[in-house]
């Protein structure tokens, strides 16, 4: 990308920017002695959308005006509150409504997942993560593998990247699991990688696996709202998403579920059941037995927590009006700025350990100093005191995220000016 490092080719970009009003819509965190911060931690936490409190403030009022009838008579009665994120959710998902549900948290929604598609045997007990996977998904599949009597020295296949490199390559994961395949029950690997921004290829991945026989699935935390998504036609069994990162809904919001249409009458598949799970027409009969509704809904435990899903009734909206391609490209845009200013002004201080392909990332950049750890954590927090929000990795990495809903190409050359400023 052929840029300008003056602060008015980024003003010439907001300006033509068509994007650009939806900044509006979000709250902005303000520096100590004003004026709007840099705010590039979207990855970590998304931004509040200024509809937000409204729609709290009218549940919290139904509640108060309404007490148990607002599960019926407010104006989104409580009862089947879930559904009225059903249509967005799914096409961010690239899903059928029938695929999707809003439902509990994400590691949460991880373990309900493995119920019914980890079905080890002895010689097919293995499941596939990358080895840097997210903590949580890291504890989550070795107490699965536990859970079924095996052992996760030897059922759990971690892949890393090639010595020297930072990032995996596609060919390499699926060459494992041609090699593997026969052992592998299920593969388990990120949609975004957390730490170093790499977008995977899920279609090629799943076509792999399930060329294997194995079951697969994608922890989507990094990629719901950041990158297009098309679950249904890649043919992936089951996704499991936050919606407090990219979808803007806040701290603890309810999480996300996809599981293939292919498994939605599957009433045989062996599940953990709880009654909101149930069959909608005879759920208030009290049935003995469980009939797991048609669909990702059949795998719901328990009644939605309201105040929990009520912000996504601000947020997704701002994603129906943009629009996920038009967000994409501008993604790529800002992004590909931010690297271009890196690359321009501070290519001997850093190294970028995103991949460089625009195609094989989401809009966040790790960004590795050349510094000793000491000095790459007090530039971190030389950039803290400057109103800068970004997150710091441990050992040495600062992560970057311009999100198109409510970024700005200044804020990006800010970033960089600051970045500079608190290298020197």
């Amino acid at each position: 990308m052929n840029v300008s490092v003056e602060r008015s080719f980024a003003e010439q970009q907001d300006a033509a920017d068509s994007l650009a009003p939806l900044r509006a819509e979000f709250f902005i965190p303000q520096r100590e002695h004003g004026g709007d911060s840099i705010y590039l931690c979207g990855h970590s936490l998304g931004l509040q959308p200024r509809g937000v409190a409204r729609v709290l403030n009218e549940e919290l009022q139904h509640w108060a005006e309404l007490a148990v009838e607002g599960h019926f008579a407010s104006s989104r009665p409580w009862l089947p509150y879930h559904e009225q994120l059903t249509g967005s959710l799914a096409r961010l998902a690239g899903a059928q409504p029938l695929e999707v549900v809003a439902m509990n948290s994400l590691t949460v929604n991880l373990h309900l997942m493995f119920t019914s598609f980890y079905r080890p045997r002895p010689g097919r007990e293995a499941i596939l993560v990358e080895q840097q996977a997210f903590p949580s998904d890291q504890y989550a599949v070795a107490s699965q593998i536990k859970y079924h009597g095996f052992d996760p020295k030897t059922a759990l296949i971690e892949i890393a990247p090639r010595a020297g490199e930072s990032i995996l390559r596609t060919e390499d994961i699926c060459s494992l699991i041609e090699r593997e395949g026969q052992r592998i029950a299920t593969v388990m690997l990120p949609g975004v990688q957390y730490l170093t921004g790499q977008r995977f290829d899920i279609e090629a991945i799943t076509r792999c696996a399930r060329g294997q026989g194995c079951t697969v699935g994608f922890d989507l935390a990094h990629a719901i709202g950041n990158v297009p998504l098309k679950l249904h036609d890649w043919n992936v069994d089951f996704a499991v998403w936050c919606s407090y990162k990219y979808l803007n809904a806040g701290p603890g919001a309810i999480g996300g579920c996809f599981v293939h249409e292919r498994h939605a009458r599957s009433v045989d598949l062996p599940r953990f059941a709880g009654w909101w799970g149930h069959d909608k027409q005879s759920r208030f009969q009290m049935p003995a037995s469980f009939q797991p509704i048609a669909g990702a809904e059949g795998w719901q435990l328990s009644n939605p927590p309201i105040l929990a899903a009520a912000p996504l009734l601000a947020s997704l909206p701002l994603f129906d009006k943009a629009g996920m391609d038009r967000l994409r490209a501008k993604s790529l845009h800002l992004t590909a700025y931010l690297q271009a200013l890196l690359q321009a002004r501070l290519s001997k201080a850093l190294a970028v350990t995103t991949p460089s392909d625009p195609e094989a990332r989401g809009c966040q950049l790790s960004i590795r100093l050349h510094r000793s750890a000491a000095e790459a954590r007090a530039a971190f927090d030389a950039l803290a005191s400057q109103g800068v929000f970004c997150d710091w990795r441990e050992p040495d990495i600062i992560r970057v995220a311009p999100v198109p809903l409510y970024n700005s190409f200044l804020d990006v050359w800010q970033f960089v000016a600051a970045l500079e400023q608190a290298l020197q």
